[in-house]
Parts: structure tokens; C-alpha cells; sequence
């Protein structure tokens, strides 16, 4: 069986205290060996600085890829285009293009509303020089019409340029598996176009339950129930959300899925855990 390829995502920290820390950070993961790390951009561009100045330093700091976030909704094609030329010049080669959501109290939707508009833009204002992978929704985005609107737009993406797509979070490995064998049913070569799976590790619960009710992801009953059940004892939820991430990846990779993406909340652990004890380094041990 193939090992799957990894990653992990960051987040812009705001002082410079919490820069030192994540390269701290960075610095232990990437002797994992991962793919590529990203860094995300906040609603609207408002952390473009912030991402900026991190994707700067992590790329300085070592030659794996760094995927700078960027989304549209509310900018202008100018400030892209100037942010895509900076990427260029600084040895950038891939990004991670989504629409995003509107900072509060801005109601215009920019020049490019949806992140098909941003691939497109790309591609036109940069030909082939970045690899784009784009969002995907294995349990359908909160504002689509339909599950099969969704997965259009998806392919749509695909369509106009981007490589590959990352999946939203999930818990329920079929989910993941419908969605990659409703791509290939309409035609999506998915070893062409790779279906990632975003992975968030539980460490957490009533963290991990905001952010799944905030973009629509789901969280099986069973989970609820168990972290309920555990309160304040952050040691048992620890170890269970460890067991069941675990698992899931386990199905995953069974499955043949082609990478997976870790959303680190900018921790060493449990990525690292997961990561040596699903045997996904070539110095790892199984769990």
C-alpha cells in the first residue's frame, strides 16, 4: 500500500512572541518531512500582512513548499494581481484560492465573488506557474443550493484551472469516499485532480464544536456524546480524539486516499502523533 502524501495548515499568529513560537513549531514538523505547509488568510483579506510576512519567514526558513492562502470575496483584481506577483517574485509555486467570507460590516462582493472567478484569475494572470487546490465539501458547503450544486461547482473549479482540492473536515470517512466517487462518476480523473483530506485532529471539544457548527461540518453523535461525557478532563478527550482521527485515517488510507491535510491549529501535537504513528515517514513506527 502507498503512503499517502501530508501537510499541515497554519494560521497567522498576531504578535511577535506567537511568530517565534510557530517556527518553533514549524521547524519540529517539517523534520516530518511534509509536503507542503499553508498558511491561511483572514474574511477579506484582513490578515493579508500577517499571512504575508509568515509565508516570508517559513519560506526563508527551509525548502519546503509554502501554500499562502488567498480568497477574493470583497478585493479587488488589482490587489490579487499584486499579491500573486509578491508570491512570484519571492520563489512561491502554490496556493490555496478560496472564496472566503466578508469581514463583519462589508456588504460588496469584489470583482471576483466566487472562487471559480479567483482560479480563473490565476491561471489568466499567471499561466501554469502555481499549483492551485481549491475547497472541497464532503458534507456539502452551508450555502449551496444542493449536494450535486456543490459538487458542480467543485468540478467547475477543477475546470478552470485548479490542480487539486482539500477537503473541509470531516469525521465519517464516507463522506469523503461519496464525494470522490461522485467526482470520478462525472467525469474527474481523481489521480489527475486529488481529492485531499483535511484532518482535524481533536484536541479541544467545545473549540472543535464551534468551528464545525460555524461551516457546516458534522460531528458523529458518538463523538458529542463521549466528549460531553469527559467534561473538563482534557486528557481523556485528548486520548479519545487521538483514537478516532486515527482510525479515520486509517479507513482513509485503506481507501487510497492520495494525501491528507492536517489542520494543525498551529500544534506539535497530536499532529506529529498521528502523523509517525500512521506510519507516514520513513522513520516511523506504527501505533
Amino acid at each position: 500500500m502507498n503512503k499517502p502524501n501530508f501537510s499541515f495548515e497554519f494560521f497567522p499568529t498576531k504578535t511577535d512572541d506567537g511568530v517565534t513560537k510557530l517556527c518553533q513549531t514549524f521547524d519540529t514538523l517539517n523534520e516530518l518531512s511534509p509536503a507542503y505547509f499553508s498558511v491561511t488568510y483572514g474574511a477579506g483579506g484582513t490578515t493579508r500582512q500577517r499571512t504575508i510576512g509568515i509565508v516570508e519567514t517559513l519560506h526563508n526558513r527551509a525548502n519546503t513548499p509554502i501554500a499562502p492562502h488567498i480568497s477574493c470575496i470583497g478585493d479587488d483584481k488589482s490587489v490579487i494581481g499584486e499579491l500573486l506577483e509578491h508570491y512570484k517574485s519571492i520563489g512561491i509555486n502554490r496556493i490555496v484560492a478560496l472564496r472566503g467570507d466578508l469581514p463583519s460590516g462589508q456588504v460588496g462582493m469584489g470583482e471576483l465573488p466566487f472562487a471559480v472567478d479567483l482560479v480563473r484569475f490565476i491561471r489568466e494572470h499567471t499561466g501554469d506557474h502555481f499549483h492551485i487546490e481549491v475547497a472541497a465539501y464532503p458534507e456539502m458547503h452551508p450555502q449551496a443550493r444542493s449536494f450535486d450544486a456543490d459538487i458542480q461547482n467543485l468540478i467547475n473549479k477543477f475546470q478552470a484551472g485548479a490542480n487539486s482540492a482539500i477537503t473541509q473536515f470531516f469525521y465519517n470517512a464516507e463522506s469523503y469516499l461519496y464525494l470522490r466517487d461522485a467526482l470520478e462518476k462525472r467525469g474527474i480523473d481523481t489521480t489527475e485532480h486529488r481529492l485531499i483530506a483535511g484532518i482535524m485532529p481533536i484536541i479541544n471539544s467545545s473549540n472543535l464544536i464551534r468551528f464545525a457548527d460555524s461551516c457546516g461540518a458534522d460531528i458523529p453523535r458518538y463523538i458529542r456524546k463521549q466528549l460531553a461525557d469527559y467534561g473538563d478532563d482534557s486528557k481523556s478527550i485528548r486520548e479519545f480524539g487521538f483514537e478516532v482521527v486515527h482510525r479515520l485515517c486509517e479507513i482513509l488510507i485503506a481507501e487510497g486516499v492520495p494525501a491528507l491535510h492536517f489542520y494543525s491549529m498551529n500544534r506539535v501535537e497530536p499532529n506529529k502523533r498521528l502523523v509517525e504513528s500512521l506510519g507516514l515517514t520513513s522513520h516511523s513506527t506504527q501505533a
